[in-house]
């Protein structure tokens, strides 16, 4: 399903709109990015899961 909004904007509102949009700060995503460290293979890991369900 699509929804579609039809309202005309003029260029003042859209550079309002744009100009709020860049002022707001978002989620800092670099925070969530890393590596996990892992203390066994993960083949063994994943082995181990799959066994689970027999």
């Amino acid at each position: 399903m699509v929804t579609i909004i039809k309202k005309e904007f003029n260029k003042e509102v859209i550079d309002k709109l744009l100009k709020k949009a860049l002022k707001t700060k978002g989620v800092d995503t670099l925070k969530y990015c890393g590596v996990i460290t892992l203390k066994q293979d993960p083949f063994t890991i994943q082995k181990k899961l799959r066994d689970e369900w027999e």
